[in-house]
């Protein structure tokens, strides 16, 4: 695999192509324009593909911000090809040559592969719940729902995380696919994810909401209260420590 920052139009084309398929966006709702990639890259930003052979398997784009920071802001890729992970590794390299020194990104804390990715894989933690931070995104991933968010920081000395092995007591639980909120007082508690979130909005979006409004109101609400996410267990769960 060849991973290479674009230049070229037809490469802005290719990846937003790989966008679309991967997401099947309302065409006015689509994850990145070509003109925006254009900008970024012409602009200093990161945009960067994943190439097997001329076939581009993933792609990635970020903006420069404050505090020596890179904002990625969409990376696609598609699955059983390692880009993803691949993709993260160069842009921790093309950030260290810059001087740079941390990545954020915004990932749903439903999704529990991509919380188990981002928190034990590459070392990144939560640092802030946002509430319906892109309001309703209409494509075939997030299907209508609301948007929340946490925002990832993954600073670039960190090492990778390893699953967290704990025995702390539950604040939201699964009791046969349903989230049940616990009152749970102890200084340390475990915030339950569903095993696939997306095919729960499509088969059963009830229950995906219930799973949504109960995350909102404890893993958010503890984070808003000061809580620091330290680990994510095998199980599929944040582990959360208040201070």
């Amino acid at each position: 695999m060849e991973i290479r920052e674009l230049r070229l139009l037809e490469e802005f084309h290719q990846a937003y192509e790989l966008f679309d398929d991967i997401w099947r966006p309302d065409p006015r709702n689509v994850p990145m324009p070509v003109e925006l990639m254009i900008a970024f890259a012409h602009a200093g930003g990161y945009v960067a593909g994943a190439y097997e052979g001329e076939r581009l398997v993933g792609a990635s784009v970020g903006f420069l911000a404050a505090d020596r920071t890179l904002h990625s802001h969409v990376t696609g890729a598609v699955a059983g090809h390692g880009a993803g992970h691949a993709l993260k590794l160069h842009q921790r390299e093309w950030c260290l040559r810059r001087g740079l020194e941390r990545i954020t990104w915004t990932f749903d804390p439903l999704v529990r592969r991509n919380a188990r990715f981002n928190l034990v894989k590459l070392g990144a933690r939560p640092e802030e719940y946002l509430e319906r931070f892109y309001g309703v995104m209409a494509d075939a991933i997030n299907g209508n729902d609301e948007s929340d968010r946490l925002l990832a920081v993954w600073r670039l000395d960190r090492p990778a995380g390893t699953a967290a092995e704990v025995a702390y007591p539950s604040v939201l639980a699964d009791s046969g696919g349903r989230p049940v909120i616990k009152p749970v007082e102890e200084p340390a508690v475990l915030v339950a994810t569903p095993p696939d979130i997306e095919a729960m909005r499509r088969h059963d979006p009830q229950t995906a909401r219930e799973w949504r409004l109960a995350t909102r109101e404890t893993l958010g609400g503890l984070m808003a209260a000061g809580a620091r996410v330290t680990g994510f267990t095998a199980d599929g769960e944040y582990v959360v420590e208040r201070d």
